[in-house]
């Protein structure tokens, strides 16, 4: 049930359990870390606002007591939860260190950083991650698309495959030659993959009151292929590096706080459903649920920084040993180049005290404190938003699970505007490729925290999985499916109105 309230919380509550508990069938449909009193104190924080004349409780402190409450500038999205510890605080530091190392390709002296590739979209976490904000589309020729890729899927081919796919065992099957990722870079002696080719065709969109705003369709494709043609039936899906904020607090959040908001069947019959992303077999009884990515592919923080270590950079971890990234059979320049693994480091190229430190480094980027909340202009654009559905999915605030795994995280009042939840955005936004249990025209809804402050650290205001809309209002209008009703309702408010909800939007 969508309107299921489940637990409890404030602004300032900090844990009082600092142990971790591994996720549980049980744990999907009920908060097994609240007590009774608890419970109570939850439902009552948690309630949907219900009048606007003033802020909620709490409502500046978006990240709860790990909130950044300092200037609003390029460092925003770069600063640290506000109570970590001082131990905490070095970690960080250590993990931003490595965050930001350049790798090199093997052998070289530098030893620790051999490993690169072959093939890599990036040399560094933080070259796709810029000030840990928003990645962009190519903005001319001379622009390389390094914060910015292409995935690559192919259907099942045979029997087996379908299998695979329909229980759950594997998520895709990748382009047999170029893999389940398009790589523009190589290390030297191996070909690159090729480059990814977008073109635009503008659209007009006539809003209440006679405005035009113009919306920019892409169609995307690939060009100067290194190991011949992909095959004809490759499916593309374009994706901009995510901003980095507020990755721990969003894994605390509890499993049953996401289930109560899904209802794929749409039984409540308010035209949103609202699916739950699962990891892994379907036969497994402990699959866990699936929360970042832009389909919600991966469970945890550390799970998503593997992968993005072996698939952007080439580089394997304990996690995801693939010493050769996202090399295939069919490149064999690829799979004979020097891997990084050396003995005295382990068996990967990123052993667990580096994928310990990137990976607490990611969970505890601070989310900023919200802007101008006792504003009128603002606190009317959040009953519009409120108004014509826009809550429905951007859930506004949760209460995390007390027994997260790192106690800065525990029983923390957050603002993230997300339910977590696969929604069918429609055919505008569709890029025709399942994953898992994503189909091709459903994503997961985007957390808004931080959303306002795109321009001032990233430099662009670029949105979508694929920054085709380049502001907020484009970003509206090509909501379509179950995100459709509401994008029709913001055309026909009046001028003031729309812009009263940009507002909001700006101060989150």
């Amino acid at each position: 049930m969508k309107n299921f309230i489940r637990c409890v919380g404030g602004a300032s509550f900090l844990a009082l359990s600092l142990f971790c508990v591994s996720a549980t069938a049980s744990e999907n449909t009920v908060r097994t870390d609240l007590s009774e009193k608890d419970r109570a104190r939850v439902e009552a924080v948690i309630r949907s606002a219900e009048q606007f004349s003033k802020p909620e409780a709490f409502e500046n402190m978006s990240g709860g007591a790990g909130t950044h409450k300092g200037t609003p500038d390029r460092n925003a999205f770069s600063e640290h939860s506000a109570n970590l510890s001082f131990e905490g605080q070095e970690k960080f530091k250590l993990g931003n260190g490595l965050f930001r190392k350049l790798w090199v390709s093997s052998p070289s002296s530098t030893q620790a950083s051999d490993g690169l590739g072959p093939l890599f979209n990036a040399r560094s976490c933080q070259r796709c991650h810029l000030k840990d904000g928003r990645g962009h589309p190519p903005t001319s020729p001379e622009d390389t698309a390094i914060s910015m890729f292409l995935r690559l899927s192919v259907p099942p081919r045979n029997s087996e495959e379908r299998q695979a796919i329909e229980s759950g065992e594997k998520a895709l099957i990748p382009e047999p030659t170029y893999g389940g990722q398009f790589q523009d870079f190589a290390i030297q002696g191996v070909p690159a993959e090729g480059r990814m080719t977008i073109s635009y065709e503008e659209q007009s969109v006539t809003l209440e009151g006679g405005e035009v705003v113009s919306l920019r369709k892409p169609t995307y494709g690939v060009a100067d292929l290194g190991y011949g043609p992909m095959s004809k039936d490759v499916m593309f899906s374009p994706r901009v590096a995510p901003q980095m904020i507020g990755l721990g607090l969003l894994e605390a959040i509890h499993p049953a706080d996401i289930s109560h908001l899904a209802d794929p069947d749409d039984k409540d019959k308010d035209g949103i459903s609202g699916k739950i992303s699962w990891v892994g077999a379907k036969s497994d009884p402990n699959r866990v649920i699936g929360r970042f990515g832009w389909k919600a592919s991966t469970p945890t923080v550390r799970q998503q920084s593997a992968g993005a270590f072996a698939g952007d950079i080439g580089i394997s971890s304990p996690d995801a040993p693939r010493h050769y990234g996202d090399c295939t059979e069919n490149q064999k320049a690829c799979l004979e180049a020097r891997t990084g693994v050396q003995k005295r480091l382990g068996d990967t190229e990123a052993p667990d005290p580096v994928m310990d430190l990137v990976s607490f480094y990611s969970s505890n980027l601070a989310v900023p404190a919200r802007r101008n909340v006792g504003d009128p202009e603002v606190l009317k654009g959040k009953e519009i938003f409120h108004s014509i559905g826009c809550a429905s999915c951007h859930t506004p605030k949760f209460v995390t699970r007390r027994d997260a795994a790192q106690k800065e995280h525990a029983f923390q009042l957050i603002w993230p505007y997300s339910d977590l939840l696969l929604h069918d955005m429609g055919p505008g936004l569709s890029d025709n490729r399942p994953v898992g249990e994503a189909a091709g025209s459903e994503w997961r809804t985007a957390p808004l925290w931080g959303i306002g402050l795109t321009e001032t650290v990233s430099g662009h205001t670029f949105f979508l999985h694929d920054g085709r809309a380049r502001n907020l209002k484009e970003a509206i209008l090509w909501h379509g499916g179950e995100g459709k009703a509401a994008k029709e309702a913001f055309v026909a408010l009046p001028k003031a109105n729309r812009e009263a909800l940009i507002s909001f939007l700006n101060s989150l």
